[in-house]
């Protein structure tokens, strides 16, 4: 896919392939193989460049974060490791959502359109 923003497609890149080591070493901690799928399709979502992709995927994030922050603050001796990642999750979300760069990036017409 085409893209508007190279640094911008790169900020969005990283945040792929944080997401996708994070569930992988999640895979390996316990989790799902679900969650590797997801972040795969997270990842390429936020390759794409499509229109706001970059927003559904920011929000897919943050409510996951969002909804085992309790857990992970009331067992934070055993969850400080899942606490730091929520965190980083809220952080990287935050990025594909008000960098310049990457809302850049998030230019792509949906259909192939041009983006004029």
């Amino acid at each position: 896919m085409k893209t508007n923003n190279q640094q911008g497609r790169n900020i969005a890149l990283i945040a792929g392939i944080y997401f996708i080591v994070k569930s992988v070493i999640n895979l390996i901690l316990g989790g799902g193989f679900m969650d590797v799928i997801i972040s795969v399709l997270e990842a390429a979502a936020l390759y794409t460049g499509l229109m706001y992709l970059n927003y559904i995927v920011a929000a897919i994030v943050a409510i996951v974060a969002i909804v085992h922050l309790p857990a992970n603050i009331g067992h934070l001796a055993d969850n400080w490791f899942y606490l730091l990642e929520g965190v980083i999750d809220i952080i990287a979300a935050i990025i594909i959502c008000v960098n310049p760069s990457v809302k850049e990036h998030f230019t792509n017409k949906w259909g192939g359109g041009s983006n004029e």
